[in-house]
């Protein structure tokens, strides 16, 4: 009889499956995704060094005050936060890592505020 896996544990196969092909170099970081129940989180990584560049989440205190959390709100709010802080820093280009996530709902409009920010992947 097979065992049965649950869906966070389904997830992560799908993510390391996913990293075998993706990578972040420091011309071009990885954007990576992780999305809980009530928030969600971004990175930009540089794989080569290991070291998180720039980050953002609901959590954050400017997102924290809009009260939107984990909702698609909030996601957009992180992608073009995210997406702002990186220019700051001078990262254009990215890779997206959506972190074994299917690509609809939160991950997407993080991914497309983002875009719409001036990040290019």
């Amino acid at each position: 009889m097979a065992k049965l896996l649950s869906r966070n544990a389904v997830r992560k196969r799908i993510h390391l499956r996913i990293r075998k092909k993706i990578r972040g170099t420091s011309a071009q970081p990885r954007l990576n995704i992780f999305r809980s129940l009530r928030h969600i989180f971004a990175q930009i990584i540089d794989d080569d060094t290991g070291i998180t560049l720039v980050s953002a989440s609901s959590l954050d205190k400017e997102i924290r005050a809009t009260k939107s959390g984990g909702s698609v709100a909030g996601a957009k709010l992180v992608g073009a936060e995210i997406a702002k802080r990186a220019k700051a820093r001078g990262i254009e280009q990215v890779v997206y890592d959506r972190g074994g996530y299917g690509y609809h709902g939160r991950v997407k409009v993080l991914a497309d505020a983002a875009r719409e920010a001036g990040l290019k992947f």
